[in-house]
């Protein structure tokens, strides 16, 4: 029996797979940065903790394939696109998945922040995506920045660094293979690995999303974590909420791919294959 509920399920799901869709451009868009905060998003190197910034977004589709993507931020301390090193990026879920639960008690709230562990990466070390680099601007100021004020509590409120200027720098994505998502609220998190040469702050966006952003809801807010020994990690911060009091933020990113919708019929031929699995479980409960 457990066969032919295994075999039912098969037909169910290799009749939408392989029946026909519509595919129709993917299109995201926080907008442009507002200037109002830089925070620190980077690997791991001599020295320093991984820190990471996350901001959100949603799919609708039955099947999403994200192909391209952009996130603008400062590169400070010297470095320039020359320094760049590796680019990596990362999704989240939001907490609870992919989490421990409940959870630690080290910061104000887990709601709706991203899940401790991430469900799916792409890295330029490994081939997994290329990028290239577009200088925005010579010199930007972002009135505030987090850097190195995330903490747990009860010291989690630190008003922020405060000013930083840099050179604005767009980065560009194209996954060697795109990332595939159902439908789903995510977050996106870009990494820069610029060594010794500085940093890379990603700047916000505005928040409501505003045109030629693209508006959704719920917009959630983009929040903070550093991971390495007694840093915040699996724990993330609310940027504007937690850590500065002045947001919420987004963030200044971008993301553009394929939306695949079935045909009704395809919907039909995969709704007899569900019907089939439940007449197979119901003659094996009788």
């Amino acid at each position: 029996m457990k066969k032919s509920i295994c075999c039912a399920s098969l037909l169910a799901t290799t009749a939408l797979l392989a029946a026909p869709a519509t595919a129709a451009p993917f299109v995201f868009n926080t907008g442009n940065p507002d200037g109002l905060i830089a925070t620190l998003s980077r690997t791991a190197s001599v020295g320093k903790l991984e820190t990471e910034t996350a901001d959100d977004f949603v799919t609708t589709a039955p099947t999403t394939l994200i192909t391209n993507a952009t996130f603008t931020g400062l590169l400070v301390g010297g470095a320039t696109p020359a320094n760049v090193i590796d680019v990596e990026i990362e999704l989240y879920h939001v907490f609870p998945l992919d989490s421990v639960n409940p959870p630690d008690g080290r910061v104000l709230t887990r709601t709706n922040s991203p899940s401790d562990n991430n469900f799916a990466a792409a890295d330029a070390a490994l081939a997994q995506l290329t990028f290239t680099t577009t200088v925005l601007s010579p010199t930007f100021t972002a009135a505030n920045s987090v850097v190195n004020g995330i903490n747990p509590l009860p010291v989690q409120f630190t008003g922020g660094e405060g000013p930083v200027t840099g050179e604005e720098v767009q980065f560009n994505i194209t996954f060697t293979g795109p990332l595939v998502l159902g439908p789903d609220h995510v977050f996106f998190r870009p990494e820069v690995d610029l060594g010794n040469a500085g940093d890379f702050l990603w700047l916000s966006a505005p928040r409501p999303i505003v045109a030629p952003g693209t508006p959704f809801a719920p917009d959630l807010q983009s929040w903070i974590r550093n991971d390495g020994p007694g840093a915040l990690a699996p724990d993330w911060e609310r940027i504007g909420t937690d850590v500065t009091g002045q947001g919420p933020f987004n963030a200044a990113f971008s993301l553009n791919g394929v939306a695949m919708v079935p045909e009704p019929g395809s919907l039909a031929l995969f709704a007899s294959g569900l019907v089939a699995l439940g007449l197979m479980r119901r003659r094996r409960r009788t």
